[in-house]
């Protein structure tokens, strides 16, 4: 199987990398990180210039038809530079939906508005109770003549302070835990009976709690068949693992990088401590770490896109486990080798940490993916 990157997916890279060289280091982090929204709009609208939001869309929304090799690209620069903007929420995950389970209306009204940076997209799915299970939803969806009625309460919708639009999932029909009877509904942001509290996550991110009372919405913007949405919500939530899994190499490739700097030029014993060859062996075991994760989210990213969900799954839980797991030994070696410079605020090491972290965590950990894939027999048959 040929790896190797064509031409047009290398000028991509060399685009984004040169992109995030020049504007995203990590003092202009920072200060992104206190501008009013938590991210940058100037960014944004570079993202939509060199064409980075219309990316995974079909041409004739505005888009150019990438797919998850694209995708992985992307997200490992961002991974790098820690990015902040809500590429994640609202193209992969807000775009996604509408792309795979919206009308030929919904996309056309919507996905160009994405592509050039206008519109931005949260997704409101996850609830209190419902942990890893995506098809454990409480907030209900009552048929009101030609509209529904959302009631509810939505946890850590990513970057939902600052979206324009949010998808919801909500209950039609059945019980708590079925995995049918599930809606997913396109909601304005300033909606009647919709309020919203934003705060800063961990690693520097931005969520928001929604509470949605009495919240109607038309017809015509439910996503798909209003009772059989889960499909298409683990599908575009694979799609979203497999770019994390891409970002959070990213965020690895620049812990080691980082850290081997420091062992060349930190001194200790008049000596440089990287001569030591314990540190040296410590040093190959973080390398050996990176990439067991790389082979993985290239795997992911294979996978990402195929129809057979059951396989699918099974590949996409196999790549979060290996990510979890080379994410913190990573880290936890990434610091301890920087010594105490590692968990200071105004080092970049701690931060890439705590990123890759909230990675293992989003849409289950490594423990949660461990577990499903021994239900599913394991990634091959014995």
């Amino acid at each position: 199987m040929d790896f190797d990157l064509s031409e047009e997916q290398r000028l991509l890279k060399d685009s984004v990398d040169r992109l995030m060289a020049d504007r995203y280091d990590f003092e202009s982090r920072q200060r992104y990180a206190k501008e009013p929204e938590g991210w940058s709009r100037d960014l944004w609208s570079a993202y939509a210039e060199l064409g980075l939001l219309a990316l995974p869309f079909d041409e004739a929304h505005g888009g150019f038809g990438g797919g998850p090799v694209e995708t992985m690209t992307i997200m490992e620069a961002f991974g790098r530079s820690l990015a902040l903007e809500p590429y994640l929420a609202t193209v992969i995950l807000g775009g996604g939906l509408i792309q795979h389970g919206g009308s030929d209306e919904q996309k056309a009204v919507y996905l160009p508005q994405v592509a050039t940076g206008d519109l931005r997209l949260a997704f409101a799915h996850t609830e209190r109770q419902s942990r890893y299970d995506l098809f454990d939803i409480g907030t209900t969806a009552r048929r009101d003549g030609g509209s529904f009625v959302l009631d509810g309460q939505k946890s850590v919708v990513l970057h939902g302070d600052s979206a324009d639009k949010i998808l919801v999932s909500a209950r039609v029909a059945g019980s708590r835990r079925d995995r049918d009877g599930i809606g997913l509904f396109l909601v304005d942001a300033n909606a009647p009976g919709l309020s919203r509290r934003g705060y800063p996550t961990q690693d520097g991110q931005r969520a928001a709690e929604v509470t949605l009372e009495g919240v109607r919405v038309d017809a015509n913007n439910v996503i798909g068949n209003p009772e059989g949405a889960l499909p298409v919500i683990e599908r575009v939530t694979d799609v979203a693992i497999a770019a994390l899994a891409a970002e959070a190499i990213g965020a690895m490739d620049e812990m080691l990088k980082l850290t081997v700097d420091y062992l060349k030029t930190r001194r200790q014993f008049n000596t440089t401590i990287g001569s030591f060859q314990v540190l040296q062996h410590r040093s190959s075991e973080v390398f050996i770490a990176v990439e067991q994760g790389r082979s993985m989210a290239m795997f992911a990213a294979m996978m990402a896109q195929d129809r057979n969900a059951e396989e699918r799954r099974k590949a996409i839980s196999a790549a979060k486990v290996q990510i979890g797991r080379s994410g913190r030994f990573v880290g936890q070696q990434a610091v301890q080798l920087h010594g105490g410079v590692g968990m200071t605020m105004e080092y970049k090491v701690g931060h890439l940490f705590k990123r890759v972290t909230m990675i293992d965590i989003l849409f289950g950990d490594a423990d949660h993916h461990l577990s499903k894939l021994a239900e599913a027999g394991g990634l091959m048959a014995a």
